[in-house]
């Protein structure tokens, strides 16, 4: 019993150095030396459970280019087969971080290949500012956003420029644009929130779900710009600097409760209660609200 106790030892110790020169190559972006380990690995240990994801990962990695996408759906094939085969192949033979490093260089390459593509709202997510924003390059990725016309007023593009500039730039330089997402489009700003590192920003989004009695769904976030002033005052000279949207009924009320802080510090009493009867008409639930902090 102890002499096969050693022997199954020595053959799983064996087996994980050869696993490992095959590892150390593909680490490497050595297809030559990867593909030769393999071989190795494969001969005296064809049962090995990861011979064929150790196989995707080479293959990746002799498969690499430089050569420019020519099309939206070349690229939508390419980021598919790095999410769907690589992505788990590389977890479970490098280990998360190690893998998480080494696919950072594949999203770069797939993003450098990708920035002849324009823009496209049939191909909405295969775009390189996209394949940036996945290789964590914050400042390349809002580099590529910039280059799509009118990107501001598209709700996928800004989404992305908030996603990068929030890690370069903070919350604070990025409230007018939260505000601009929140009316084009309540659900990017949900999908926002909930990945942003930002604790101030989560906190208001709960206080704000647990405060505003609306349809009880995402659309109630285009909301939110104007609840903001409602628990944070002080963010009026920031969100004033929101660009004029589709002059929707949530986009009016919080530039009406930007007014309304203005009429305050002034004291314009009859002006005031005009400007409450607006925000009234435009929303119920943010007007009680508005009232309780008087």
């Amino acid at each position: 019993m102890q002499l096969d106790l050693q022997l199954d030892f020595f053959n799983d110790s064996h087996s994980v150095l050869l696993r490992n020169d095959v590892i150390l190559a593909i680490e490497r972006w050595d297809a030559s030396a990867a593909h030769a380990a393999w071989e190795t690995l494969c001969q005296q240990y064809p049962r090995d459970d990861c011979l064929s994801t150790l196989q995707v990962l080479i293959k990746a990695v002799a498969e690499r280019s430089q050569t420019p996408f020519q099309t939206h759906a070349a690229l939508h094939d390419a980021q598919e087969t790095l999410l769907i085969g690589i992505t788990p192949a590389a977890q479970r033979n490098l280990g998360v971080p190690a893998a998480a490093l080494w696919l950072r260089v594949q999203w770069q390459e797939l993003a450098k290949r990708a920035a002849p593509l324009a823009y496209s709202a049939n191909h909405s997510e295969d775009h390189a500012a996209r394949l940036w924003l996945r290789a964590e390059n914050w400042q390349a990725a809002a580099e590529a956003v910039a280059t799509i016309v009118s990107w501001r007023r598209i709700p996928t593009p800004l989404f992305w420029m908030l996603q990068a500039r929030l890690h370069t730039m903070g919350l604070q330089a990025n409230w007018a644009m939260l505000a601009e997402l929140a009316w084009l489009s309540p659900s990017r700003l949900d999908e926002l929130v909930t990945h942003a590192a930002d604790p101030t920003l989560q906190q208001l989004m709960k206080q704000f779900q647990n405060g505003f009695e609306g349809g009880g769904d995402t659309d109630d976030l285009a909301w939110f710009p104007a609840w903001l002033l409602t628990e944070r005052p002080n963010l009026a000279s920031f969100l004033t600097l929101a660009q004029p949207s589709q002059h929707s009924d949530p986009e009016r009320a919080m530039r009406v409760l930007i007014e309304l802080l203005g009429l305050e510090r002034q004291g314009r009493q009859n002006d005031l209660i005009e400007h409450r009867k607006t925000l009234r008409d435009l929303s119920k639930p943010l007007y009680q609200i508005y009232m309780r902090t008087r």
